[in-house]
């Protein structure tokens, strides 16, 4: 599947304000009514943005790379949903935008050049945890879980299971689509997380048997094990060792072994219920 690229973020800030309203009238989806022209003049050529597009411009002036890597998620994913769209990506300049990195919908894929420089880039005044997933590994990772909105139900309920499910098919979406890359880019870690995880396997299973914390609805559970965070909140002295969202991890090697033990299809595994994977997978953690 040949996907084509427009790089949106060139033409914005190589098009004379003068011609704005031509770049308007070919992506009109990109500006929003209520945006007057003197606004995104402004955006043009205030020099924070053109600095910005210039390290952009740096970074990736070469897209061959990328644009093979498109093709290739693209194809797996015509492969396992045939009634995937030939889809339009667009790179453009997000001014840090980093809960939205890059986003699939239906047939337009959005990818915001800026928070892909590279973790160490002067630009970036964000705390580690975040910035460690500012690399162009992570570009096609994101897009997956973009695109996983629309195939994974959410959460039937809120107990702890459902959300590790949830993102543990997220991940396994990540195994099937970008078969190349590591684990540590399918869940946004470094290798030493993912060691430190996989070490501390036995002892965090442990935690959430014996707190009975697997169909505990407790609303601060998801901010401890799920959602994106600097470290995993056990409340022992493990935490400043751990990596964030160690639950997700954990959902994701109940999935893996859900499927490695029973013959479901993708589609199906998507749909199913947390608890009927769960009780399915014969999940045993490494000691």
């Amino acid at each position: 599947m040949a996907v084509k690229v427009e790089r949106f973020d060139k033409i914005f800030y190589e098009t004379p304000p003068a011609d704005l309203n031509k770049i308007k009238q070919k992506f009109p989806y990109l500006f929003p009514a209520a945006t007057p022209d003197a606004v995104l003049v402004e955006k043009m050529t205030n020099p924070l943005n053109r600095e910005l597009y210039t390290e952009v411009q740096k970074k990736y002036a070469n897209f061959e790379k990328v644009n093979d890597d498109l093709d290739e998620l693209f194809r797996h994913m015509k492969y396992y949903f045939p009634e995937t769209k030939s889809p339009k990506v667009i790179t453009l300049i997000s001014e840090m935008d980093y809960q939205n990195k890059a986003i699939y919908a239906d047939s337009l894929v959005l990818i915001s050049l800026d928070l892909y420089l590279g973790k160490d880039h002067k630009f970036y005044e964000f705390p580690d945890y975040l910035r460690q997933n500012f690399e162009t590994s992570q570009i096609m990772p994101d897009i997956v879980s973009s695109f996983a909105v629309g195939k994974i139900p959410p959460p039937t309920d809120k107990t702890l299971l459902s959300y590790m499910i949830y993102s543990g098919k997220e991940l396994y979406l990540k195994d099937i689509l970008l078969p190349e890359i590591s684990d540590a880019d399918r869940v946004g870690y470094t290798p030493e997380q993912i060691k430190w995880c996989e070490e501390n396997e036995g002892e965090m299973w442990s935690y959430f048997i014996e707190g009975k914390l697997l169909y505990d609805s407790d609303s601060k559970l998801p901010n401890r094990f799920i959602n994106v965070a600097p470290f995993s909140k056990f409340y022992l002295e493990i935490d400043n060792e751990s990596p964030g969202r160690v639950g997700t991890w954990v959902g994701w090697q109940i999935v893996r072994s859900f499927m490695k033990n029973n013959e479901v299809s993708l589609q199906d595994l998507l749909r199913m219920d947390a608890v009927e994977i769960f009780n399915k997978s014969k999940y045993k953690p490494k000691k």
